[in-house]
């Protein structure tokens, strides 16, 4: 239950960054003539196709972790997951580089972009839900940040309602960008912009910290000893 509690912390604290990152995607949604009722239900039904989308890579990634837990590697992954964050929040363009990103990203990006401003001319639930799917594709350091927590879970499912509440974290803030864009100036966009890397960064030393085992309730605690006879890796016959 505690990792539900700090992926939806995650979302909704890091919600600021996605008003100033996702937050012109939410503000170009088809909703400028409907009826207040509508305006939410489409407003819902974008975020839940985000929601739908960092499930999925919740999943992904959550199995990914468990690769990691079952071999007895969880600090090691904790702690490099924390420099891996770190480095590139630091060295954004040369981390992004050394991990050969760019050449992967750049066309993921493109075919997104163009698949999003055919679905912008359209009215109506299904491209909404689409555009929340696809805009959960695109590259975001904070999920990113949800991604990280999403492996350090060491399981599939577990990874994957990690991501979905996070995603559900960050659902009142993007809600409201939706229904008041008018009221969020580019200034304060900016500034919340500004703000965000300190967050990042203080959340991969926590990463770093709980890796390190230092028996801090909450922060570092104890990661117990896996129970081989639970994954059949060590029954004797």
């Amino acid at each position: 239950m505690e990792f539900l509690i700090a992926a939806i912390s995650l979302g909704f604290l890091g919600s600021f960054h996605c008003i100033g990152m996702c937050g012109p995607i939410a503000m170009a949604l088809p909703l400028g003539r409907e009826t207040k009722f509508k305006r939410v239900t489409g407003g819902i039904v974008y975020n839940l196709g985000r929601v739908f989308t960092y499930g999925a890579f919740g999943l992904l990634f959550g199995l990914l972790g468990k690769a990691f837990v079952v071999g007895g590697y969880q600090q090691i992954l904790s702690i490099t997951l924390g420099v891996i964050i770190l480095f590139g929040l630091l060295l954004p363009s040369r981390a992004t580089s050394f991990l050969g990103l760019t050449k992967i990203i750049l066309p993921i990006v493109t075919k997104v972009k163009s698949s999003l401003g055919n679905l912008f001319k359209q009215k109506s639930y299904v491209s909404l839900i689409s555009i929340g799917v696809l805009n959960g594709l695109l590259p975001c350091g904070l999920v990113y940040l949800g991604v990280a927590g999403a492996i350090a879970t060491g399981d599939a499912w577990k990874g994957s309602l990690f991501m979905m509440a996070f995603g559900l974290g960050t659902l009142p803030a993007m809600l409201f960008v939706s229904m008041a864009s008018s009221a969020i100036s580019i200034q304060w966009r900016s500034k919340v912009r500004r703000a965000v890397p300190v967050f990042v960064g203080v959340m991969a030393c926590v990463l770093i910290l709980r890796g390190m085992n230092l028996g801090i309730p909450y922060v570092s605690p104890e990661l117990s000893k896996i129970d081989c006879t639970k994954h059949n890796c060590c029954n004797k016959k």
